[in-house]
């Protein structure tokens, strides 16, 4: 159960100013290492976010030397808040609200006597202030940054799966309150769900396993001119890692500015579910892909990699 860690992170987040201080301390005070805690205050065009990487040391992990691969959390989102116009947390907020819950919780693990064998690397971005866009059907949450230098922050070389957990209640393609995950994307193409992922979220839900539809276009960077379920699988832009969607989902649309919308049951069956992954990929027992069945599409098919790309310059003819 992880009720209690999501319930400490709201708590963190819902602040008009994000102090990192308390941040820091809170984390530290977690058992955390004050060297593997990176938090940056980040300014774009339309304001500032504070960037946020903690990594956890596994047993087994690469950076002790260890053969356990390392799995990365990616909490995706326009911002926690969007003052002045909206007062406390919205529910873009979920993304990071996962992500370090999931930070939490694997460090009580780890004081506890459990920790996992591989290193698990989370990243996210807070703003408490971030501009409020207009999208069909609902209006989204802006960032302060570009998706460039969000996944600059956020996606890190060393992640060799990624995890990218992000609200996408703001759609008619998938109704389902709770949570569901998406097909992994890999070099520009849309592989088939792993079938680790299915079985592992049907043991933590204790019910079918729900996935989302997901379009080539949804997996192209943002710039492009074209239409992006939201912002989910912008990571997939920036790796060579495979990288599966987490969507924390509703059975109606709900805008990503609305307040009173963070579900923390919702959330924390999300976070148990990505606690669960983690351990397993550190000993080597979940894969987000077929290997052998990805090498002979590209063998097939050739590169995919230009739909990581803003593709052709200027404008159609």
């Amino acid at each position: 159960m992880a009720l209690k860690q999501v319930l400490e992170i709201l708590d963190l987040l819902e602040s008009a100013e994000i102090e990192e201080d308390i941040i820091e301390n809170y984390f530290l005070e977690k058992g955390l290492d004050k060297q593997n805690l990176g938090l940056q205050a980040v300014k774009g065009e339309k304001g500032e976010t504070t960037s946020v990487k903690i990594q956890i040391l596994g047993t087994e992990g690469r950076a002790g030397g260890g053969q356990s691969p390392t799995l990365g959390i990616i909490g995706r989102l326009g911002g926690i808040g969007a003052r002045p116009d909206k007062i406390g947390l919205v529910s873009d907020a979920d993304g990071a609200i996962a992500a370090l819950s999931c930070a939490s919780k694997i460090l009580d693990l780890s004081r506890k006597g459990d920790r996992l064998k591989g290193d698990v690397i989370i990243s996210t971005h807070l703003s408490p202030s971030s501009p409020i866009i207009p999208h069909d059907p609902v209006p989204f949450m802006d960032s302060p940054i570009t998706i460039e230098a969000m996944n600059k922050y956020e996606v890190d070389k060393r992640m060799e799966a990624i995890l990218s957990v992000d609200t996408t209640k703001g759609n008619r393609i998938i109704n389902r309150k709770g949570f569901a995950i998406s097909p992994t994307v890999k070099n520009g193409y849309i592989l088939r769900v792993s079938e680790d992922l299915l079985d592992i979220m049907q043991t933590v839900t204790g019910k079918f396993p729900e996935v989302f539809a997901i379009t080539q276009q949804d997996i192209t960077p943002y710039g492009n001119e074209l239409y992006h379920l939201n912002s989910i699988m912008q990571p997939a832009a920036a790796t060579q890692a495979p990288v599966v969607g987490i969507a924390i989902t509703s059975e109606v649309t709900v805008a990503g500015c609305a307040t009173g919308a963070n579900q923390c049951l919702d959330i924390e069956m999300a976070v148990r579910f990505m606690v669960e992954v983690a351990k397993a990929w550190g000993m080597n027992q979940c894969s987000l892909y077929k290997k052998q069945e990805f090498q002979r599409l590209e063998y097939l098919y050739g590169s995919l990699e230009r739909f990581k790309t803003l593709g052709k310059k200027g404008k159609m003819k």
